[in-house]
């Protein structure tokens, strides 16, 4: 089975997020299956500086301004289509906006020439190449199964997965004439969205399946509260949405040999942890003690609770425990967090900015690990967390709940929990987890129980594989009826 993945980005190559880790992950999973999925991702400088030798397969005279060409590439085991459009791509900062943060005003139209040849390519552009099926992800390359409608792939079945449904893609209705689709396009069952240019809605209009990254967060977007104005549309199209939990490359994230750690250790091993835990003591300046060191790895964020987190670190820190943060995001927050480090020295460490080798430290040596999102369609630190022994300390909501099994009562007695959840958006009851847990952090044959059966619990990509192999099948058998 070929699948053809349009994705702006791609672990190890662009990254911003967990969405760049499921799409470099996934294929690699899938390929164990007899599944073959090639990804076509923008040439930003980051992927164009990865690969020497140029294969061009499909060339563009004009792409939304300039001329562009299609390379085949194999890297890190994947097999990509690199689309090289310097007018587009090659510009400093990072995939979406500049040094500073702010957005590319010409965003639609560098996503549109990515979604214009995705369809082209699911229409049989490159020679000897033609996939099965499409599987699209968030707004960037939503827009392909709109080509793919209104073009010659209009009978290739196509899959819309929305890893985030607060990000949308919406723009003006002025950009319509310059996407090259028919006129016919611009109406409420296509693009149209408010009176403008809707990306992801228009990729879950187009759609023959759509898919969130936990099922959890597939009901909740169907609420007016999580469905950010696309629950209309999302419980028309509920027979055709599924969803399935992320897994992690449980290669790159394995405590065992993970090159990042100072000390690696298994579920058997534990104590070889305390080498991580005293590098993450100095390089955070907390005090050494026995407290627990909780973590937050994150964008600091509204979505992400870091404001909750904020208003309550002060009685954080007076149940005892000790924060590690590492992450960045809106000002205000950062200020919040700094200023919180500052009053509370050797209690709260903060490093402003993204690290992947020390998030694997953080992981490795911290006791627990604190996500209180507002809404997480899936999460990925969480299983992180699990894998490396750093119990979850998570908001009931998306994936994090479909995840994470508490630590109440009877799930302790039964050897089946896992962290400990709480009520989203509520100070008071990520309080009251904190406590949870620094009590249980005292019962060593507890809090033992909660890494190893976390570490138990299985965070590979397979059964999820697994289910998107169904998935996709079941799209090809509609194409044969």
């Amino acid at each position: 089975m070929q699948v053809l993945s349009v994705t702006p980005e791609i672990f190890p190559l662009i990254k911003t997020g967990g969405l760049a880790d499921v799409t470099g992950a996934l294929p690699i999973a899938l390929a164990a299956k007899g599944v073959i999925m090639r990804t076509l991702i923008p040439g930003f400088p980051t992927v164009m500086a990865a690969f020497k030798k140029k294969k061009a397969v499909l060339q563009y005279p004009l792409l939304q301004g300039a001329k562009a060409s299609v390379h085949s590439v194999q890297l890190a085991g994947l097999e990509l289509f690199v689309l090289d459009a310097p007018h587009l791509f090659d510009r400093p900062g990072g995939p979406y906006g500049n040094a500073t943060g702010v957005d590319w005003p010409d965003n639609w139209r560098r996503f549109a020439a990515l979604s214009q040849v995705g369809g082209d390519i699911a229409g049989g552009a490159i020679s000897g190449y033609q996939p099965d099926i499409v599987h699209a992800h968030d707004w960037q390359s939503a827009m392909t199964l709109a080509y793919m409608r209104y073009g010659k792939a209009v009978g290739i079945p196509s899959m819309m997965t929305v890893h985030n449904l607060a990000f949308q893609g919406q723009f003006g209705a002025g950009i319509f004439g310059e996407l090259g689709l028919p006129a016919v396009a611009m109406a409420l069952d296509g693009v149209e969205y408010y009176g403008g240019v809707g990306f992801l809605k228009a990729g879950l209009q187009a759609a023959w399946a759509i898919t969130t990254v936990s099922p959890t967060y597939a009901q909740e977007i169907r609420s007016p509260e999580f469905g950010m104005g696309l629950d209309g549309l999302i419980n028309m199209r509920s027979s055709d949405l599924y969803g399935i939990v992320n897994g992690i490359d449980t290669g790159i994230w394995d405590p065992e040999t993970d090159k990042h750690l100072v000390s690696t250790y298994t579920a058997r091993t534990l104590k070889a942890r305390a080498a991580n835990r005293a590098a993450v003591e100095e390089r955070f300046s907390l005090d050494r003690d026995d407290s627990p060191i909780v973590c937050i790895i994150s964008r600091l964020t509204w979505q992400k609770g870091m404001d909750i987190l904020a208003l309550v670190i002060d009685g954080i820190v007076a149940t005892g425990a000790r924060l590690a943060i590492l992450g960045s995001g809106d000002a205000g927050l950062e200020g919040a967090l700094l200023a919180a480090a500052a009053r509370h020295r050797g209690r709260i460490g903060v490093v402003i900015g993204y690290d992947e080798g020390l998030s694997h430290i953080m992981q490795g040596g911290c006791d627990a690990i604190v996500i209180p999102s507002r809404f997480e369609p899936c999460g990925l630190t969480q299983l992180y967390g699990l894998r490396y022994g750093c119990v979850p300390v998570v908001a009931r909501t998306g994936g994090l709940a479909d995840t994470v099994i508490d630590a109440n009562e009877a799930a302790v007695s039964a050897g089946v929990a896992t962290g400990f959840q709480f009520t989203p958006n509520n100070g008071g009851a990520l309080l009251h987890a904190m406590r949870r847990l620094v009590d249980a952090h005292a019962s060593p044959a507890v809090w033992e129980s909660l890494q190893r059966q976390g570490m138990k619990a299985d965070v590979s990509w397979d059964k999820s594989a697994e289910k998107y192999v169904e998935l996709y099948r079941s799209l090809l058998s509609k194409r044969v009826a």
